[in-house]
């Protein structure tokens, strides 16, 4: 791919003013809250010029400072910006022009006292973001500062989206319950997680203007660690902007005002309200339509211009992500992990690249993707016919690579959908189109998922296999790490066999992200990039701040398209903010730590080719991730416990019902925020908590809804049951939101398709549980066994009180084992309960007895007991087991299971 021509640069740049204009109109409402330090005359005046102003009973004063402080602010970090003086400022006016009044920095601050064409675009943006109707916006426009919640826009902290979640309780029933808050903290795993209002959410206004100072400060600083070379090239800059924002806002309410939930966050406000005035002012732009009659009609009271459909809503979906991970050949156990590795990692480079590919094709920035998670996109775009064509054109660019390089089996499709303003707008009749909208979304995808590569379409984009069995060379052959391509070279690392460029570009990024952190996108190769380009797209991995802020040239020229950070931070309440845009496209990988006894020990039975070469940061195969698990014998001589692995799947329940149903008045901002939330706990918390509290567990994908991990057994269901216990506490709680889950437990050389098709088998079996109270889903499917989630917690702690257990009496191996027919007979008369036409078998009622009577056996054979001692362990063991038994029946098995592989020899 060519660097962009002159003509779309210019539309690109003038379009990324527009979008930073509206991204930024309510920067003062940081700047405010904080007591940004001010000369008094010169806010008055601001507050005269940008303000509401509201007259009653002989009193005058201004209503929504924030848009004075706005200006002020502006003008405070504006030296951090890309140079907004000259000639060249378009859309808006040069400074040396007359009677300048449509300034960027003035279009931003009267987004609530709109004048010009420029001013409204922004001023609807925000309206249209926020779903407000007219009568409501003009009351909000009057209202004084004050929320629901009873605090000031300085004490109010943000409510969680996910706390007034109902999926079947009507409206008219919900009751306003919000007893959690997000911590007024730069975005890090630990900030993800809302806290109890109640300690922390108080009364004291300048205890709550230091909170706000202090982080303005952070956010101001950290403006200056964007490189300066990268603000000459728009689109890269307002990239590295967007993530100083997200970190510093996330959990800022964007409104405090006319008795609102304070419950949207300023990021996800400023980010739609970007990306629709983008899209608004390019629709009008093409149209030749900016004129004084545009204005008017945007700024008529009637709103009859709403009903236009401006706006193109464009989705992608990345489909086939399991046959192109999983795509297999010949490749050694020994190389296995780091391909798995570099192909996850791919797959997310896809979905950027198909994106960042749709954006520069439309002179788009990159605020105008609003969404991109899990191999999901959507974009806001301008209803042209411009727009369509490129579409047309990117989505057939798209195909030949897929059909090149995967031959059809993935893809990315793209479906498109217009959108007026009144489609974004909540109703106070308790109509709700934009609940339609996000329904015909979800609709719209699903058609597009079923016209594959468009094969049989009107214009099925050009044949590649022509000459396909002419590719092969007679010595190499097929490659041997996806059993497809044509082998091209020798595969990286020299071990042995031939591979194709791309096979071979995913073992070379398997090993470069145990060493980089960053990640360079391309018009151009700027040195060592991957073999295959991604949709014209270069790709290079760097490391250190020198090695990334060297291409000040190649950014200047538009070479550099975008600059990605994705390393994990350190601690958990780090900043997730270096100076550098963020994409959370990493998994976290197991590597060989510095060698020991305790190490070699673990992994002497392994054959060669399951192991890794040992050294530092190499990441570990997954035959020694299935070793990770065994641990000490009693007299410590040797090692006890199961070789295995759990692959472990999952995804949130009925995610589409949360997003249509879910939010009483659901908004685009909303819709955002929620996407983002979700994508955060499974791309940035889970990776985290696996380096540092499960290092051996593989994160083959993980974001958007689901995720696909890899580790030592007994680990990966202690990581499960915290996911599970971690995830109520980011939804606070709301047992309406949930996740299922499969766990399949297999020995290390089993080929990682096989192991991913048992997993899937598992999640499956979870989904279609049903609890005793007729609840779906919600489940976990482990050992063959479905249960909720409160039970497999309650099961595993049952293991844990028999491991505990163990250090002071001894179970015998068959004692435990006879107690898997008890269990069957338990689940035998546990269904009779919960289902009267079930007939249980006459030999179930006996289980109790026959418990009780292999229990005293046991324990007689037991040493050092005396018969005191004895009933005293029958009565322990009856409460743990017998009454486990009893309340789950055949799924008892898991603590079991979980029990007795844990302490095999």
């Amino acid at each position: 791919m060519t660097a962009p021509t002159p003509e779309d640069t210019a539309l690109q740049d003038a379009t990324c003013r527009m979008a930073l204009t509206a991204y930024l109109h309510d920067l003062g409402k940081f700047a405010e809250r904080a007591r940004l330090a001010t000369d008094e005359s010169k806010r008055l005046l601001h507050e005269q010029m940008y303000c509401p102003r509201r007259e009653e009973k002989g009193r005058v004063w201004h209503t929504h400072k924030h848009a004075a402080y706005t200006v002020l602010a502006w003008d405070l970090i504006e030296r951090r910006f890309p140079e907004l003086v000259g000639d060249d400022v378009s859309p808006f006016a040069a400074w040396g022009a007359t009677h300048v009044d449509d300034s960027m920095v003035n279009a931003a601050g009267r987004h609530h006292l709109p004048d010009t064409f420029l001013q409204w675009i922004v001023a609807t943006a925000d309206r249209v973001a926020s779903g407000f109707e007219r009568e409501t916006f003009e009351q909000y426009n009057q209202a004084d500062e004050g929320t629901r919640t009873g605090k000031t826009h300085y004490t109010a902290r943000q409510l969680t989206l996910f706390e007034p979640i109902r999926m079947d309780e009507p409206l008219a029933s919900r009751r306003e319950e919000w007893h959690k808050r997000y911590p007024l903290k730069p975005l890090s795993p630990d900030a993800l997680f809302p806290v109890e209002a109640q300690g922390y959410e108080g009364n004291d206004q300048k205890a709550a203007q230091a909170e706000y100072a202090e982080l303005w400060d952070q956010f101001t600083k950290s403006l200056d660690s964007i490189p300066p070379s990268h603000r000459s090239n728009w689109p890269l800059w307002l990239d590295h902007l967007d993530a100083a924002w997200a970190c510093y806002t996330h959990a800022i309410p964007a409104a405090t005002a006319f008795n609102v939930r304070p419950e949207v966050s300023l990021y996800d406000h400023s980010r739609t309200t970007a990306a629709l005035a983008a899209a608004l002012w390019r629709y009008h732009h093409e149209l030749d339509d900016t004129g004084e009659a545009a204005r008017k009609r945007l700024a008529d009271r009637a709103r009859a211009d709403w009903d236009a459909q401006k706006l193109l809503l464009i989705q992608g979906d990345l489909f086939g992500i399991q046959d192109f991970i999983f795509a297999t050949g010949g490749e050694t156990q020994r190389r296995a992990a780091k391909l798995l590795r570099g192909r996850s990692f791919y797959i997310s480079l896809l979905t950027e690249c198909a994106a960042l590919r749709i954006l520069d094709a439309l002179a788009l920035p990159p605020t105008s993707q609003v969404i991109n998670a899990a191999g999901k996109f959507l974009i806001v775009a301008p209803n042209t016919e411009r727009t369509r064509e490129r579409l047309a054109q990117v989505q057939r660019a798209l195909d030949h690579w897929f059909l090149e390089h995967a031959y059809g089996q993935s893809g990315i499709g793209i479906a498109s959908m217009p959108a007026s303003c009144n489609d974004f707008v909540s109703r106070a009749t308790g109509e709700q189109p934009f609940q339609r909208l996000i329904k015909a979304l979800f609709d719209n995808l699903q058609t597009a998922k079923t016209r594959r590569l468009d094969l049989c379409g009107d214009d099925p984009p050009a044949p590649v296999f022509a000459d396909f069995l002419d590719r092969f060379d007679a010595d190499m052959g097929v490659c041997d790490l996806d059993g497809r391509s044509p082998a091209t070279e020798a595969i990286e690392g020299g071990e042995g066999g031939h591979a194709c460029a791309l096979s071979n570009d995913q073992i070379d990024i398997g090993g470069q992200l145990t060493r980089r952190s960053r990640v360079l996108i391309s018009t151009e190769s700027l040195g060592a990039a991957l073999r295959v380009p991604i949709f014209g797209y270069h790709v290079q991995f760097t490391g250190d701040e020198e090695q990334s802020g060297r291409f000040g040239r190649v950014a200047a020229a538009g070479v550099l398209r975008r600059a990605w950070d994705f390393g994990l931070p350190m601690e958990a309440a780090a900043p997730l903010f270096c100076g550098y845009a963020r994409r959370y496209i990493d998994a976290y990988v197991p590597t060989y730590g510095l060698p020991n006894e305790w190490e070699r020990q673990r992994y002497d039975r392994l054959d060669a080719d399951q192991r890794s070469d040992g050294r530092a940061d190499s990441v570990k195969t997954l035959g020694e991730i299935a070793c990770d698990d065994l641990h000490p014998d009693a007299d410590g001589r040797g090692l006890q416990g199961t070789e295995a692995l759990i692959t472990l799947k999952g995804d949130v329940d009925d995610l589409g019902r949360l997003f249509e149903r879910g939010l009483e008045t659901p908004t685009f901002a909303k819709m955002a925020g929620l996407s983002r939330q979700l994508n955060a706990f499974f791309a940035v918390w889970l990776p985290w908590v696996c380096r540092e509290r499960y290092p051996s567990t593989y994160t083959v994908f993980a974001g958007g809804d689901d995720f696909y991990l890899i580790g030592p057994w007994r680990s990966t269901i202690a990581l499960a049951a915290e996911m599970r216990s971690r995830f109520a506490e980011l939804v606070a709680g709301n047992p309406d939101i949930h996740f299922s889950a499969g766990l399949s437990m297999t020995k290390g050389g089993l080929p990682i398709r096989q192991m991913g098709q048992l997993a899937e088998e598992q999640l499956e079996a979870a989904k279609v549980h049903v609890s005793a109270e007729g609840k779906p889903k919600n489940a976990v499917t482990c050992f063959g066994h479905s249960v909720g989630w409160d039970a497999f917690i309650e099961l595993t702690e049952i293991a844990r009180e028999l491991d505990v257990m163990r250090d002071t009496l001894t179970l015998s191996t068959g004692y435990l084992y006879g107690l898997q027919s008890l269990a069957d007979m338990a689940e035998d008369l546990r269904r009779a309960k919960l289902n009267p036409s079930h007939s249980p078998k006459l030999e179930s009622a006996l289980w109790p007895s026959r418990f009780a009577y292999r229990t005293w056996r046991m324990l007689e054979s037991a040493r050092g007991l005396d018969h005191a001692a004895r009933k005293r362990w029958q009565q322990t063991l009856g409460q743990l087991l017998g009454d486990g038994m009893r309340k789950h029946g055949s799924a008892f098995k898991i603590a079991l299971f979980i029990h007795l592989y844990q302490h095999r020899r």
